[in-house]
């Protein structure tokens, strides 16, 4: 029902520019791309929020463009993974050493303030496709082959991200102390 829903709003934004309606998908989906983000970020709630805007933006602008060939779920995680990697690309391009050493001195601060930060500090020690991973199969609930969809790559190697990502937040969890108890 969900599914068919988001179809009949989507149609009313392409055939009828109905801006009620996309504001019906951004209530909708908002929480969970911001979600999405802060995992992505690991915490930083103001570029969560910078890149979730940008998510709808793109999503508004390209809604003719979603062919109903997947859900519109995965479609617009599919627009926010490519804000992310569009995000990451510009930022390499202008990191330069002080950057580096800010966020190094940032990462040091936040290491004990509490559980929360733990986990984005141990998805810090992700690459950037298996923290994506991560996030959308275990903090999204989103199935393999949908991640696959949305990342562009297949189900077998999905797999392969999620469990070397999966290792490597173990070995990290377990180095800070969280013995699995």
């Amino acid at each position: 029902m969900s599914q068919l829903n988001d179809i009949s709003l989507v149609a009313q934004v392409v055939v009828f520019k109905n801006t009620r309606a996309f504001d019906e998908l951004v209530k909708k989906y908002q929480s969970p791309i911001r979600r999405f983000f802060l995992n992505l970020t690991c915490g930083d709630g103001e570029l969560s929020d910078d890149l979730a805007q940008d998510t709808f933006v793109k999503a508004y602008t390209n809604i003719a463009s979603f062919k109903n060939l997947s859900s519109f779920s995965t479609w617009l995680y599919r627009v926010a993974y490519n804000v992310f990697y569009d995000y990451i690309r510009s930022r390499k391009e202008t990191t330069d050493l002080e950057a580096k050493e800010i966020d190094a001195a940032w990462s040091t601060e936040q290491e004990n303030v509490g559980e929360k930060m733990d986990i984005y500090q141990s998805l810090k020690m992700l690459k950037e496709i298996e923290r994506t991973c991560i996030t959308l199969f275990y903090m999204e609930d989103v199935s393999i082959d949908k991640i696959a969809g949305i990342i562009g790559c297949p189900a077998g190697t999905v797999k392969s991200h999620l469990s070397r990502g999966k290792d490597k937040l173990a070995t990290y969890l377990k180095q800070n102390g969280y013995d699995g108890n």
